[in-house]
C-alpha cells in the first residue's frame, strides 16, 4: 500500500513539474531556511530542511553565507539534521548538535570535533566561551522522576497500561513519560581528545519544567557572558495546579554556589530570559495575567545587580514581543508583532525614555535575526515566498540565501491585496485577499473563507507547508483571510474581544468579510467554501449552523465541536476556563456552551463537510471529530472523515501532508467546482 501511495505522488510530482503554478508536491520539495547564528566577521551559519518523500522523512544541513559578499559553502551534511549552529573560537568553527553530541567544524567543514557526549543526549544548547579556553554548555535534558508502568508491577512485563492520579497525564499529541525537562550544563575543554561526558542537572530531582512543554527550548535559558549564572523559565507546578495556571517564573543558577534564586515578576507567563553583554541587567517578556496564554506578552528589564529590584516594563517596545536580542549593554532589538507583520525595531533603554528605532517595514513576516559584523541579517518571508535570508540596511532589504529561487522562478505567483473592511460594529478589519495565479477578472472564482486558529493568532504574511494561500489560490481560488476579533497586533481591545465570546463578533466579521469580497464581480457568489483548523475548525463549524446558506463546501480540521465534552478532555484547563468563562456545570452557565457551541445549531446544517482529525490530538481530542462527523452522517449532509492515527493536532509527516492537502482539494473542487 505505502509502495501504491508513493507511486501516485511521484507521478503527481512528474506532472506538477510541467505546470506553472504551486502545487502540494512543489511546495514539499522546497527547503526550509531557518537563521542559527552570525559571527562578527560577516559569516551567517544558516540551516536548510529538505523532505525525503520516500523516505517519508526531513533532515536538515547546515551552511554558511558571508553576508557581504554572498558565498555560500555547505558546512555539514551528516546523515541526520545538525541543529543548534554557533561560532566559536573567534568565529574559526562552528560548533552545533548532532544525534545529541555537542560537535564542531573549521569554516571549511574540515576537522570534525566531538566536544560533548552526555548520556541521553543533549539538545537546545547554548554555550559561552571563557577567557581561559573552557567552554560553559547549557542545554536541555530529561529526568525521570515519576514511576512507571513497569517498575509499578514489574511481575506483570507483558501488561499495557496506565495509572494515573493527577492531571496533566496527556500533552498536546503525546502521554506522560514520567520524565521531566530539565536545563543542564557540562564545562567543556574543546581541546581535549576525550569528549565531555558529564554534566550537572540544576532542577535534578524537581517536578517541574524547565523549558517549559511541549514548545519550549533554547529561547527559555541564557548563560551570563562569564559563564558564572544561567536564569532560565520553569513551571514548577505539577498535576491540576500545571493545567489550571500559567504562572512560568524565572530562576537564577549560580554555578559556583548551585544555589537557585527565584526571580521577581509577573503572574502569567514569564520568559525568553537575555542576559545583557556585561552581565548586569536581565531583559524578558512577561504576561500580567495568570491563566491566559494569549495576554500581552511585554519586554521587562530587572537590574541583576541590585538586591531586591523589581522589573521595569518598557512599553515603548509594544504588547506584543516575539523574540529579543541584546546589541550592546543597554540596547536591543526586538521582533513585534504590529497589525498583520511581525517586525523588528531596536529599542535603546538608556536614559529617562526608551527610544525605538523601526529597523523593518512592509508586508512581509521577519523571523529569527542577529548581526553579522555591522549588518542586521534577518529571515523573511511573505504568503507567496518561503523563508530566506535577507540582510537589513538603510537601503531596505537584500536577498542573502536563494534557497528556493530556481523553483519559485517556474511558477506563475498570484497577486496578494490588503484590504480593510467595514465589520458589524463599525471598525475596520485588515483581510487579506489572495488570487489566482494569471487571474482574470472578467472570469468568475469560487472563493473560500480561512478560518485562523488560535484564536490569538494573527493572519500575519506567513508562509504554511499545509495551510498554504499560495497552494490555494494557484488551485483556482480567491483566498480570504480575516484579521477577525481576538488577534494580536490591532490593540488590546481587539485581541480580548474574543475571550468568552468565540461565536458572537468573530463570527459577524468572518461574514463581513466573506461578504465584501462575493460582491466582487469576479467572484462567483454561489461557489464560497469556508476552511480552518483549531479555533478556525470551530469556526467552521459554528458558521454551519448560521451562515443562512452561503457556503457551498466547508472543511474542518481539528475543529472544537462539542464545548461540553471538548471541556472534559482536554488537557491546559486554563485555556478553557479563559476562554469559554468556566466549566460547563457552572452556574450561570457561560454562552460558549449554548449559543456559542456549535453543536447546537446541528439542526440547521445544510453544506457539506469534511472533518479531519488526528488520533494523537490531545489538545483537540478525537472525539470532537468524530461527534460532528456522525452528527452530518445522521443529519443526511453530504460529509466525509479524514482520519490521520498517527497525528496530532498538526499534519506533521510527509506522505500524510500530501494526502491532506490532496483530500483536502479533492473535497473543495467536487462541490465548488461541479
Amino acid at each position: 500500500m505505502k509502495n501504491m501511495l508513493f507511486s501516485g505522488l511521484v507521478l503527481a510530482t512528474a506532472v506538477a513539474s510541467a505546470q506553472s503554478v504551486m502545487t502540494p508536491e512543489l511546495l514539499w520539495k522546497l527547503g526550509r531556511v531557518g537563521l542559527d547564528d552570525a559571527a562578527p566577521s560577516g559569516w551567517v551559519a544558516y540551516g536548510v530542511t529538505r523532505y525525503d518523500l520516500e523516505a517519508n522523512k526531513g533532515n536538515r544541513d547546515l551552511f554558511l553565507v558571508h553576508a557581504a559578499t554572498g558565498e555560500t559553502r555547505s558546512l555539514a551534511a551528516e546523515p541526520g539534521s545538525e541543529v543548534s549552529a554557533v561560532f566559536v573560537k573567534g568565529g574559526t568553527r562552528v560548533a552545533y548538535v548532532h544525534q545529541g553530541k555537542l560537535k564542531s567544524r573549521a569554516l571549511d567543514g574540515s576537522d570534525v570535533r566531538v566536544h560533548l557526549d552526555v548520556p541521553g543526549g543533549a539538545s537546545d544548547v547554548k554555550l559561552r566561551e571563557l577567557a581561559n579556553g573552557q567552554w560553559v554548555v547549557a542545554f536541555v535534558t530529561r529526568e525521570q522522576l515519576d514511576q512507571t508502568p513497569a517498575e509499578r508491577h514489574p511481575e506483570t512485563p507483558k501488561a499495557n497500561y496506565a495509572v494515573f492520579d493527577d492531571l496533566m497525564y496527556r500533552h498536546w499529541d503525546t502521554w506522560t513519560d514520567y520524565h521531566y525537562n530539565h536545563v543542564a550544563y557540562a564545562l567543556v575543554y574543546p581541546d581535549a581528545p576525550n569528549p565531555a561526558t558529564e554534566y550537572t542537572d540544576i532542577l535534578k530531582g524537581v517536578r517541574g519544567h524547565a523549558p517549559l512543554p511541549p514548545f519550549g527550548g533554547a529561547e527559555s535559558f541564557d548563560l551570563s557572558p562569564d559563564g558564572k549564572f544561567i536564569v532560565y523559565a520553569a513551571k514548577l507546578a505539577t498535576g491540576k495546579e500545571f493545567a489550571l495556571h500559567t504562572n512560568s517564573k524565572l530562576y537564577r543558577y549560580d554555578v559556583a554556589t548551585a544555589t537557585t534564586t527565584e526571580l521577581p515578576g509577573l503572574s502569567g507567563y514569564d520568559g525568553n530570559p537575555r542576559i545583557s553583554p556585561d552581565g548586569r541587567t536581565l531583559a524578558f517578556t512577561a504576561m500580567p495575567t495568570d491563566g491566559y496564554e494569549s495576554d500581552v506578552n511585554q519586554l521587562h528589564l530587572l537590574d541583576l545587580t541590585t538586591p531586591g529590584a523589581q522589573p521595569k516594563r518598557i512599553d515603548a517596545a509594544g504588547e506584543y514581543v516575539n523574540d529579543l536580542k541584546w546589541v550592546g549593554a543597554t540596547s536591543l532589538v526586538l521582533n513585534v508583532t504590529q497589525e498583520a507583520f511581525n517586525q523588528l525595531l531596536r529599542i535603546e533603554t538608556k536614559g529617562a525614555q526608551p527610544t525605538v528605532t523601526p529597523l523593518t517595514s512592509g508586508d512581509y513576516d521577519f523571523g529569527a535575526f542577529d548581526y553579522a559584523g555591522k549588518l542586521l541579517v534577518a529571515e523573511r518571508m511573505d504568503q507567496n515566498q518561503a523563508n530566506e535570508l535577507y540582510t537589513l540596511g538603510a537601503k531596505g532589504a537584500a536577498a542573502l540565501t536563494h534557497v528556493n529561487d530556481a523553483d519559485y522562478a517556474k511558477i506563475a505567483r498570484g497577486r496578494v491585496e490588503k484590504r480593510w473592511i467595514p465589520t458589524s460594529d463599525g471598525k475596520k478589519m485588515l483581510t487579506w485577499v489572495m488570487y489566482p495565479p494569471n487571474f482574470d477578472p472578467a472570469k468568475k472564482y469560487p472563493a473560500l473563507l480561512y478560518c485562523q486558529g488560535g484564536p490569538q493568532s494573527t493572519v500575519s504574511a506567513f508562509y504554511s507547508f499545509r495551510w498554504n494561500f499560495q497552494v490555494m489560490a494557484a488551485q483556482g481560488y480567491i483566498v480570504v483571510a480575516p484579521n477577525r476579533r481576538g488577534v494580536p497586533g490591532f490593540g488590546r481591545a481587539w485581541n480580548e474581544q474574543i475571550s468568552t465570546d468565540w461565536g458572537g463578533q468573530a463570527m459577524k466579521d468572518y461574514l463581513a468579510a466573506i461578504d465584501a469580497v462575493a460582491a466582487e464581480p469576479y467572484v462567483d457568489a454561489q461557489r464560497l467554501g469556508a476552511v480552518g483548523a483549531s479555533y478556525g475548525g470551530y469556526s467552521v463549524y459554528q458558521l454551519a449552523g448560521i451562515h443562512e446558506g452561503r457556503f457551498k463546501a466547508l472543511v474542518s480540521h481539528c475543529g472544537l465541536f462539542n464545548m461540553e465534552s471538548w471541556y472534559g478532555t482536554t488537557e491546559e484547563l486554563f485555556f478553557a476556563n479563559h476562554d469559554l468563562g468556566g466549566a460547563y456545570w457552572d452556574r450561570p452557565q457561560p454562552k460558549s456552551y449554548g449559543e456559542y457551541n456549535p453543536r447546537n445549531h446541528v439542526s440547521k446544517w445544510t453544506a457539506p463537510l469534511l472533518v479531519i482529525h488526528g488520533g494523537n490530538d490531545f489538545r483537540v481530542p478525537l472525539n470532537q471529530g468524530m461527534e460532528a462527523y456522525q452528527a452530518a452522517q445522521l443529519r443526511g449532509i453530504p460529509s466525509r472523515f479524514l482520519y490521520f492515527p498517527e497525528e496530532g493536532h498538526w499534519v506533521m509527516s510527509p506522505q500524510n501532508a500530501l494526502v491532506w492537502q490532496h483530500e483536502f482539494f479533492n473535497w473543495l473542487n467536487q462541490w465548488l467546482k461541479p
